[in-house]
């Protein structure tokens, strides 16, 4: 099992920042990588960005390229997003997942922390 939990969230103006922080306890080996998704109001939840956790690749939704970056913590086991020039539709409760690396199955869900963006 590997727990997650994610913190940073907050109210912020638009083009304003803010660092998302998901930090991973339990069988953290297990990992293959670590994504995170977003869900906004009335909306469906959404790919953001992810990161492969040995090799560091990192993807990206395109409507976050150029404002958004994903990066990691190896010895910490955490992973940030960092999320600048923010956009009022950027609102959502954002969730950090992680990916199985036998099954290949993101089996594992922070709680989830809320990004307001006002304009």
């Amino acid at each position: 099992q590997v727990h997650l939990v994610e913190s940073g969230g907050g109210l912020v103006q638009a083009g304003g920042s803010l660092r998302l922080s998901c930090a991973a306890s339990g069988s953290t080996f297990s990992i293959n990588a670590m994504n995170w998704f977003r869900q906004g109001p009335g909306k469906e939840r959404e790919f953001v960005a992810g990161i492969n956790w040995s090799v560091g690749s990192t993807y990206y939704a395109d409507s976050v390229k150029g404002r958004f970056t994903i990066s990691r913590d190896n010895a910490k086991i955490t992973m940030f997003l960092q999320m600048n020039s923010l956009k009022p539709e950027d609102t959502a409760i954002y969730y950090c997942a992680a990916q199985d690396k036998v099954t290949r199955r993101y089996a594992y869900w922070g709680q989830g922390t809320q990004v307001t963006v006002s304009s």
